[in-house]
């Protein structure tokens, strides 16, 4: 199973994991193969099991990790990535299951790396996370703790497939001038900047590539203009609402950690 799979435009992004440095509004599909493993312990609303992927880091006294790892049950009104067969609800302390993440879609709402990796009690230390949402989810940004973060080059066999990167033939900075002769600055997907005073809350295609870390590309501009010669906003909008099931809010930027 690869650990990444996307198209060429994704394979450019930089190295977040295999390679590819992703970005708020990418929707993905993970799954992660189900492991055997044993229950350690159950509570009224967590079942936690041992953990069979990552390793104690010997170097991270302070946090005495115990190789085990909480998964929620439906009682505890939370959202993980990983599940258990049987699931959570049915085990018991010293029952074994098998613990992974069955084909999911979700979508980016946040990318942090960190430098240098963060020291989590667990090895390897995580260079980069992912804040996810299930599909169905609207990001809401009045709310803490919303999304799921995982290391996506972690210890967890996770496969991650891109369904959609919204703008792909964008990136964060790109500069364009719209059909209505306004200029923009593209940030994120849902996260777009006038720079001339226009009033809409995004560009009118077709997009005229002006600037990219300065003037871009014959190669650059006529990828934009190609990409951009049918369709519109609505119509990037619209594909992404069919798959994530929610509402395209602006992200905030990528960060060096979390909020």
């Amino acid at each position: 199973m690869d650990r990444w799979s996307g198209g060429p435009e994704a394979g450019r992004q930089g190295a977040d994991s295999g390679g590819v440095r992703f970005r708020p509004g990418d929707v993905l599909e993970v799954q992660c193969p189900f492991t055997a493993t044993t229950v350690a312990e159950v509570s009224d609303f967590h079942v936690s099991v041992r953990w069979p992927w990552s390793q104690v880091d010997p170097q991270a006294e302070d946090f005495g990790w115990n190789g085990r790892r909480a998964l929620p049950k439906p009682e505890a009104d939370e959202w993980d990535l990983f599940g258990t067969l049987p699931a959570q609800a049915a085990l018991k302390s010293g029952d074994t299951c098998r613990v992974g993440i069955p084909p999911t879609v979700v979508h980016v709402v946040g990318v942090y790396h960190f430098d240098p990796p963060q020291v989590t009690g667990t090895l390897p230390r995580p260079a980069s996370y992912l804040e996810v949402l299930r599909q169905g989810e609207t990001h809401d940004l009045d709310l803490e703790d919303q999304g799921y973060a995982f290391d996506p080059a972690g210890a967890e066999p996770i496969a991650i497939r891109l369904l959609l990167r919204p703008y792909a033939f964008l990136e964060a900075g790109d500069e364009v001038a719209d059909r209505n002769g306004h200029v923009w600055r593209f940030d994120a997907a849902w996260d777009w900047r006038p720079l001339d005073g226009a009033v809409t809350d995004a560009p009118a295609w077709p997009l005229a590539l002006r600037s990219r870390e300065g003037v871009p590309t014959p190669e650059e501009a006529a990828a934009v203009a190609r990409a951009t010669a049918a369709g519109s906003h609505a119509g990037e909008r619209e594909r992404w609402s069919e798959l994530t099931l929610a509402r395209p809010v602006a992200a905030p930027p990528s960060g060096s950690g979390i909020a």
